[in-house]
């Protein structure tokens, strides 16, 4: 059997590795390292895949959030309502930029944002909503969307962990995760579905006003050298990381149906066991790309597993160990710990096993097998 790891990059890396080599002695060649070719090549591809009028590329994930709320124009002391379950870059940028975060409890299903706690969050001072699509499931949008216009709010897409995963409406339209809301923000951090070999990240949008401004946002507030229009920050995307992304956007799709074999793998294996909870999928599962594939073990015996494995050597990772509520730098006063009480359970009980596109069924039968012989 392969070394199981929790991501195989160089597995992946051989099926476009010629194309990759080509495009890097390519930029090498021709020294168009920021904002070349390769960048605006992929910023078109992009905006194909996902059916949006503006890709704009920058230097990663969470300077994609923050420049998203920059170009909406909020000011201090707006709240931001978002999940307290998902990572901390969604709520770090709201601070940094002295907004409010407002966290909120997330579904017992999907672990997304709880659209019923949205409403009970919003305040006056209420200006903007984040869901975060987490672990490549997209949250509940008809219901985030009918919120927002409903109070005139705001909607910033965290699609850091479901690039590539749709989204049926009631309506019966489909859309690709990330482009519902005024804008969108994804992570190309390498270990993410469609990943570079560094760190980058992109804002979407349909709004041609807002694409403009984030544009000045991301090189420094200008469109005309040295004129400085709005305030702005440096974050772009290399040609480098572009060339990566370049060749690896075609194959999304594949990437994606392969974690999902992997994922329904390890969900007939573990059928039916009293002490496993295996992700929720609707369907057909296009909404959920398994950027993570996430369990709960019942019975207090997650941290028993986590140790079991460890010593078998395999990986595994939880995320998150830590509600956002309880975080040192996010701790306030206004926080109540009844208001919590899913997030309070989850990060108890997750645990997320190795999920990537070069899983094979004698890997998962071995890693299915140790956690279902542990937990007799």
């Amino acid at each position: 059997m392969k070394n199981i790891q929790m991501v195989d990059l160089k597995g992946q890396f051989e099926g476009i590795k010629n194309e990759v080599n080509a495009s890097f002695q390519e930029i090498m060649e021709e020294t168009s390292f920021i904002n070349g070719p390769h960048v605006h090549a992929f910023q078109k591809d992009l905006e194909e895949y996902l059916g949006v009028k503006h890709v704009i590329p920058c230097a990663n994930g969470t300077d994609a959030l923050q420049i998203a709320m920059m170009g909406l124009g909020l000011k201090p002391g707006d709240e931001v309502i978002t999940a307290d379950f998902t990572f901390a870059a969604t709520v770090e940028v709201i601070a940094l930029l002295q907004l409010t975060p407002v966290l909120v409890d997330v579904d017992p299903e999907t672990y997304n944002i709880d659209p019923d706690k949205i409403r009970k969050a919003i305040t006056p001072k209420t200006r903007a909503i984040v869901p975060v699509h987490l672990f490549g499931q997209v949250a509940n949008m008809d219901a985030v969307m009918k919120i927002a216009k409903e109070h005139d709010l705001y909607v910033i897409e965290d699609n850091a962990q479901a690039i590539g995963a749709n989204y049926h409406t009631r309506e019966a339209k489909t859309f690709k995760a990330g482009s519902m809301g005024d804008v969108g923000a994804t992570s190309f951090f390498p270990s993410k579905n469609l990943g570079c070999y560094g760190d980058g990240g992109a804002i979407f949008t349909n709004n041609d006003e807002l694409a403009h401004t984030i544009r000045g946002i991301v090189n420094h507030g200008m469109y005309e050298r040295y004129h400085h229009d709005v305030v702005g920050v440096n974050s772009r995307l290399d040609s480098l990381q572009a060339a990566v992304l370049k060749a690896k956007l075609p194959k999304l799709d594949i990437y994606n149906e392969a974690r999902k074999a992997a994922a329904f793998k390890y969900t007939e294996a573990f059928r039916g066991h009293e002490q496993i909870v295996t992700p929720y999928r609707e369907g057909d599962c296009d909404t959920h790309v398994f950027h993570q594939y996430t369990l709960r073990i019942l019975d207090g015996k997650r941290d028993a597993l986590a140790k079991h494995l460890q010593k078998k050597g395999l990986p595994f990772g939880i995320y998150y160990p830590i509600p956002l509520h309880k975080q040192k730098a996010y701790a306030d006063e206004r926080y109540n710990e009844a208001d919590f009480p899913v997030t309070n359970r989850l990060v108890k009980e997750v645990i997320s096993l190795p999920m990537h596109t070069e899983l094979d069924d004698e890997q998962i039968d071995y890693l299915t097998g140790t956690i279902i012989d542990f937990l007799k």
